[in-house]
C-alpha cells in the first residue's frame, strides 16, 4: 500500500524524522486557513499517489494566505498522470541551500535489501539515474542488522557527501531505517532530503510503500492508512473476497492457481495476442490452492465485472487440489453467475485428475466453454475469441 506524502510525513515524524509542520486541506477556503495558521511562506501540495507532481503544476509556493487560496484553486480538480486532486497538504516553507536523496527498499533480486544515496536530488532524480549512474550510490542492506550508525555513515560517503554533513545526515538515514523496519515498510524514500540555509537536515517530501502483508497481523492501524475511496473497485471487491487480483488494461481476463503460473500465463497470452489484433492479458487472478464453486465464482464475478474483458483463460495446474474439483468448481461457478457469464472461457486443465477434470466440463458442454489441451493452445484460443 503506497501512502500519500501527508501520510509519510506523519509516520516520518512518529520516527523522529525531521519534517515540516504541515496541514492536510480539502478546499481552497481550509487551504486559506491552514496557510493562516502556519504563518509566514507556505508550499501548497497536490496530494496523488505518483510522481511528477512538480512538473505538471501540483506544487506552488505561496507567500500569504491569498496567495495559498489561489494556489489552491488552481491545483484541485488537477490531473496528474490520470490522478485527479482531490486533496492538499499545506506545508511551512523551508530556506533550502542543497537537495539530497536517499531511499531504502527490498530489493527481490538479490533478496535483500538496497539502499540508494545522493548528493543531487530534486525533480530530476530519474534521469540522473539513467544518465548519470555513477552520482547515485547503491550500498546492499544486510535485514539482518539494517541500517546502523556506522552504514549510515558508509552509505553517505558512498555518496560523496561532504564530511562536515556526513554526521548529521547519517543520523537522519538512520531514523529513516526505523521508519522502514518498524511499518514493515517496502520502500522509503526521501526526495529531496534537503539542507537548509540554518544547517538542518530536512525530509522535505516522502514516499512510503507498506507491505500489505504485515497489515493484518503485526499492523492492525495501517488499515486507517487506506484510501478505500480511491482503490479501484475491482481490486476492492477481488479483495473482500480474498482473492489476489491485480487490474491491467488488457481484453483477455486470467485465472490460475499458483503467482507463478499466472505470471507465465500472462507472458503466454501477450505473446499470443500479437497475431490477433494486439490484444493484452486484462488482470492477474490467482485463487491459490483453493478452486471450489464459491473461489471460482468469485473470481470469474469480478473478472466479468470488467467492460474491457472480451473473453476469459482459466489455466489451472491440478495438485492438492485435482483438476476433477476445479472442473466441478468452474461448472457450479457458471451455475451461480447464470445470466451474469456472458463472455466465453477457455479452460486448460492438467496435473492430478486432469482426465477427469476434462470429462466433467465435456459432459457440461456450456456454450460458453471452450476445453484446450495446452497452455499454449488456450491463450491463443482466448485471444482469438478476445479479438472476434
Amino acid at each position: 500500500m503506497d501512502l500519500y506524502e501527508y501520510q509519510a510525513r506523519d509516520v516520518f515524524e512518529k520516527y523522529g524524522v525531521p519534517v515540516l509542520a504541515g496541514i492536510v486541506a480539502d478546499t481552497p477556503e481550509e487551504v486559506k486557513a491552514a496557510a493562516e495558521k502556519l504563518g509566514g511562506v507556505v508550499v501548497v501540495k497536490a496530494q496523488v499517489k505518483t510522481g511528477g507532481r512538480g512538473k505538471a503544476g501540483g506544487v506552488k509556493v505561496a507567500k500569504n494566505p491569498d496567495e495559498a487560496y489561489e494556489a489552491a484553486k488552481a491545483i484541485f480538480g488537477l490531473d496528474i498522470k490520470g490522478h485527479i486532486v482531490k486533496r492538499v497538504m499545506v506545508a511551512a516553507g523551508a530556506r533550502i541551500a542543497e537537495e539530497f536523496y536517499f531511499s531504502v527498499l527490498l530489493d527481490r533480486a538479490n533478496r535483500s535489501y538496497l539502499s540508494l544515496c545522493s548528493v543531487e536530488g530534486g525533480m530530476e532524480i530519474e534521469e540522473l539515474a539513467v544518465e548519470r549512474p555513477e552520482a547515485l550510490a547503491r550500498i546492499e542492506v544486510d535485514p539482518l542488522t539494517g541500517i546502523d550508525k556506522a552504514k549510515a555513515v558508509e552509505i553517505a560517503r558512498a555518496a560523496k557527501f561532504p564530511e562536515d554533513l556526513v554526521e548529521k545526515v547519517s543520523d537522519v538515514f538512520v531514523k529513516l531505517y526505523d521508519v522502514y523496519k518498524g511499518e514493515d515498510a517496502t520502500l522509503v524514500e526521501v526526495n529531496p532530503l534537503v539542507r537548509t540555509e540554518d544547517g538542518d537536515i530536512i525530509a522535505l517530501d516522502g514516499k512510503v510503500t507498506l507491505d500489505e502483508n504485515a497489515s493484518e497481523i503485526r499492523h492492525p492501524e495501517h488499515e486507517e492508512l487506506e484510501d478505500k475511496g480511491a482503490a479501484d473497485p475491482l481490486e476492492a471487491k477481488a479483495k473482500e473476497s480474498g482473492l489476489n487480483y491485480v487490474k491491467l488494461d488488457g481484453q483477455v481476463g486470467i485465472i490460475g492457481n499458483g503467482a507463478g503460473l499466472v505470471m507465465s500465463t500472462l507472458d503466454v497470452v501477450a505473446y499470443a495476442g500479437e497475431n490477433h489484433g494486439g490484444v493484452k492479458p486484462a488482470n492477474f487472478l490467482d485463487i491459490g490452492g483453493g478452486a471450489s464453486a464459491s473461489v471460482m465464482a468469485a473470481g470469474l464475478d469480478v473478472i466479468l465485472g470488467d467492460p474491457q474483458v472480451k473473453s476469459v483463460f482459466v489455466n489451472v495446474f491440478g495438485g492438492i487440489t485435482a483438476c476433477d474439483a476445479v472442473a466441478n468448481g468452474i461448472k457450479g461457478a457458471l451455475e451461480t453467475l447464470g445470466d451474469t457469464a456472458s463472455k466465453p472461457l477457455v479452460v486448460r486443465l492438467d496435473g492430478n485428475a486432469v482426465e477427469e477434470g476434462r470429462a466433467i466440463l465435456a459432459e457440461y458442454a456450456h456454450p460458453l466453454v471452450t476445453l484446450a489441451a495446452t497452455m499454449d493452445e488456450g491463450a491463443d484460443k482466448a485471444a482469438e475469441l478476445a479479438n472476434a
